[in-house]
């Protein structure tokens, strides 16, 4: 058996020493940066704004109302009788927001001579002229005032809520003249009293939208029915579809539609039936139910609005929303 000796003079291999560990560096605390908003990009990308809706050139602006024509007779072909048996609709001026309201809803449930003359007695206890008539002026009466010049309790209330949200600042002459179709119609329908139709007169009248396409009115949709050929009245949803190859011009389209529907088409289809339904109807004019649940007269966006030299204007129509 062999033994294996170690050397006495050679010492025993001792293990490697651990090596020491690094002592963590303190945390230094950063300094404050001279520039709280540092930019490392020289040229950063441009910030995307939030999309604006675009307010469309109104009628009265020069060239629209014959751009819109030439479009009516290109896009659909079976409103060129029409629109040759009729001088071009005239605009006028532009009255204040406010006004064409306050008026509107005087108007309301009576006949049209009927509104004039609460209108003028309204303007009276206003001052005596329309530029009197002003959000603070209104709210300045008093609904005994108004009882005494014929004008109801709720159509009282009505004036008073639609001058409070011009007073508050909620809505104004100048934003709404500035805001697209959609957001006047959301706004003015929080009027007590103002509905999607008057909304839709509103526009197209006073404000000469261009793009307005008023699916509640009768007039129009009558209208609608006897160019088309159709079997019945067309509902909202089918005027939507019908009348799309108008776009963007659906309003002077309307008031074609209301010429059609008066008689004065020149299509040669039921028009002297139409023409009698108009003459029973000067003595008893049509009124409006609107969806704000009150019975509108569609003279009463007649003054100062479209018109036309030879066949009267807008005011004409006679309308039923259903």
């Amino acid at each position: 058996m062999i033994e294996t000796l170690s050397d006495p003079q050679q010492p025993e291999p001792q293990p490697a020493p651990a090596k020491p560990r690094p002592k963590k560096k303190p945390r230094r605390t950063p300094l404050p940066d001279p520039n709280p908003n540092p930019n490392p990009n020289p040229d950063p990308p441009a910030r995307a704004e939030p999309a604006t809706r675009v307010v469309p050139r109104p009628l009265s602006c020069p060239g629209e109302l014959s751009a819109a024509i030439h479009h009516l007779r290109r896009s659909d072909p079976l409103l060129c009788p029409l629109i040759d048996s009729h001088p071009a609709p005239s605009l006028h001026p532009f009255l204040p927001p406010f006004l064409t309201l306050a008026r509107s809803i005087l108007h309301q449930q009576l006949a049209f001579k009927a509104a004039a003359s609460a209108y003028s007695r309204f303007l009276s206890l206003c001052g005596g002229a329309e530029a009197h008539v002003t959000p603070a002026a209104v709210l300045s009466l008093s609904v005994p005032d108004l009882r005494n010049i014929g004008i109801s309790k709720r159509k009282a209330g009505y004036l008073h809520d639609l001058a409070k949200k011009f007073h508050t600042g909620l809505l104004s002459d100048e934003a709404i003249l500035s805001m697209d179709d959609k957001s006047v119609t959301s706004l003015l329908t929080m009027v007590e009293g103002i509905g999607a139709w008057s909304v839709h007169m509103f526009l197209i009248f006073s404000l000469h939208r261009p793009d307005v396409l008023p699916v509640g009115d009768q007039g129009v949709r009558k209208g609608v029915q006897m160019l088309y050929g159709l079997e019945e009245t067309p509902r909202p949803s089918q005027m939507e579809r019908l009348c799309e190859r108008w776009r963007p011009y659906r309003s002077v389209g309307s008031w074609y539609m209301w010429r059609l529907s008066e008689g004065r088409g020149g299509l040669g289809d039921g028009t002297g039936q139409l023409q009698q339904h108009q003459q029973q109807q000067q003595h008893h004019p049509q009124l409006l139910l609107d969806n704000g649940q009150n019975i509108c007269n569609p003279r009463a966006f007649e003054q100062g609005m479209m018109s036309t030299q030879a066949h009267g204007s807008f005011s004409t129509i006679h309308s039923v929303e259903q």
